[in-house]
């Protein structure tokens, strides 16, 4: 499990140990990004050490950008590579109900589609792996996990960064703490009925793509044709598998703007497939219905 020493993390290393005594190992990363980060890990070790857990202190060196995107993409990565050497069954983070209120408001605010608006899911896959993520702390309050860390008679680190507002989720936070009628705990349970709303339409999706979308072998290569006959939501998911079956990868933005123009009986071209809206009438059913076809866009010409 990933332990930063902050009082979420520290209360996940103390649950899991009670719960699964000798069956879990914990990892700590420094980002490189403030002076204090080597003493908080060095506390972690020594809580591991008495409790006998194994721990592995990580360092990642965060690139130019967004920092705490970047930070995210580094620690995650270096998480995988010591969950494989380490042969765990899984990474644990200390995601909790009010991170899901957060991240549900921030993305609310964003105009996010469904799929983000599911918010933290309990379980999961570390980015850019196959590695099973979990979150076992989603229903719990972060002022119980700091009862836990507190009666351990433990002090955790706190990390400045969650007080500077120059970042959303810390403005996010404090507009939750400042208005008692919006209830953490209740916007996470929406954020987790959302969430199995998503899991139907993934599921439709997979449906959808194993009925209605047929591969074809041109002389070209392989191609694909899709009889779109279902709600949006669903075109979406299916024209972003296409495209990610012909080599291609597109966000569901880029994927819906697609599905518009192919509903409109435009082309549209997006991750280097060109899509063609038509129709065709299914004697079997005796009704017209949309057929549209993908395959790699040739190359360009260069004059």
């Amino acid at each position: 499990m990933a332990v930063s020493g902050g009082p979420d993390s520290l209360a996940l290393l103390l649950l899991a140990h009670a719960a699964l005594p000798g069956r879990i190992a914990v990892a700590s990363v420094d980002h490189g990004l403030r002076a204090e980060a080597a003493g908080e890990v060095a506390m972690v070790e020594a809580l591991c050490a008495e409790r006998g857990i194994p721990f592995t202190a990580l360092a990642v060196e965060v690139p130019r950008g967004n920092l705490q995107s970047r930070a995210r993409e580094a620690r995650y990565e270096a998480l995988a590579r010591w969950v494989r050497e380490q042969g765990c069954g899984a990474l644990a983070t200390a995601h909790h109900a009010d991170d899901q209120a957060e991240t549900l408001l921030m993305r609310l605010a964003r105009g996010s589609g469904l799929a983000g608006l599911a918010g933290v899911r309990a379980h999961g896959h570390v980015p850019g792996s196959e590695i099973l993520l979990v979150r076992p702390l989603l229903s719990w309050r972060k002022r119980d996990l700091e009862t836990v860390v507190a009666a351990a008679g433990i002090e955790p680190a706190r990390d400045p960064s969650n007080e500077d507002e120059a970042f959303d989720r810390v403005r996010v936070r404090r507009h939750l703490a400042q208005h008692d009628w919006l209830d953490p705990q209740a916007l996470a349970e929406s954020a987790g009925h959302l969430a199995e709303a998503w899991r139907a339409i993934e599921w439709y999706a997979q449906l959808d793509f194993e009925e209605m979308v047929h591969r074809e072998d041109v002389p070209d290569g392989p191609a694909y044709r899709y009889y779109a006959n279902v709600p949006r939501a669903i075109q979406v998911e299916t024209v972003r598998r296409i495209v990610a079956e012909l080599g291609g990868q597109v966000s569901r933005a880029e994927a819906g703007r697609a599905a518009d123009r192919l509903w409109r009986f435009e082309n549209a071209s997006l991750g280097g497939v060109l899509a063609v809206p038509g129709s065709e009438r299914l004697e079997k059913i005796g009704l017209e219905v949309r057929v549209w076809r993908f395959r790699p866009e040739p190359p360009r010409r260069v004059h």
